[in-house]
């Protein structure tokens, strides 16, 4: 038996203030470093020990990594994928959720943050906030860096690089991925095999680790939230 944890990282400046944040390269707050120690704490309390460490380019996750990793006291080099990153949430990127409801309408909101295939319009290449225009992302081919992105689009990024590189050590080795709420949901969707239906209901708590029991054959066994007092409807356990 082998474990797969899933962490999404903790609270960040942008969730705090309800912004689409995207590829934005935003840090954790305060308490969102606390949520990250706190799912070190859990992992170490489980008498889990981790054989691989995965996370996005994203500071959020990388440093949610950090904290788990400096409370598990384990130095092991970690590998960071940008197919891990958080959805491209195009021209929404850096607008208040709360007023995007206003002048948009909560129907079109929802649907712009959980249909399976549908993008927002794409996101100017001059704007700052453009991934070409930040540099945690300037040894990522241009081709490709999204203007914008869909979760159906999300899902293919992730899950090709999870088929690549990390789905055959997961037999023999304990692995820990830090990303994002739609990188995560991705995840989810091909691990549990959750229809578009399914997918759009998945809520991913922050800093709460996703551990999961996969037998020889890789097929999961169980699975549970470690911090159940903040844990989220699985949909199909």
């Amino acid at each position: 038996m082998s474990y797969l944890i899933l962490v999404r990282h903790g609270q960040s400046v942008w969730n705090l203030e309800k912004k689409f944040t995207g590829w934005v390269d935003i840090d954790l707050t305060e308490n969102g470093k606390l949520e990250a120690k706190k799912a070190g704490d859990l992992i170490k309390l489980n008498n889990i020990d981790i054989d691989i460490y995965y996370s996005s380019f994203q500071l959020r996750a990388k440093n949610t990594l950090k904290l788990i990793k400096e409370i598990l006291e384990d130095t092991k080099i970690s590998k960071e994928a940008w197919q891990l990153n958080e959805r491209h949430y195009g021209a929404l990127t850096g607008l208040n959720k709360d007023e995007m409801k206003v002048k948009l309408g909560e129907d079109k909101v929802h649907q712009f943050r959980r249909s399976w295939d549908l993008r927002p319009d794409p996101l100017d290449k001059n704007n700052p906030y453009h991934p070409i225009n930040i540099n945690t992302y300037k040894e990522i081919p241009m081709d490709k860096i999204p203007d914008t992105e869909s979760l159906k689009d999300t899902y293919e990024r992730v899950l090709e690089f999870y088929k690549q590189e990390i789905e055959n050590k997961i037999s023999k080795n304990n692995i820990l991925i830090s990303a994002h709420g739609n990188s995560i949901r991705a995840l989810c969707k091909y691990l549990f095999k959750l229809d578009e239906n399914q997918i759009s209901k998945l809520e991913i708590p922050t800093g709460n680790p996703l551990l999961i029991n996969l037998d020889e054959n890789k097929k999961i066994t169980d699975c549970k939230y470690l911090d159940s007092k903040r844990a989220r409807d699985l949909v199909v356990f």
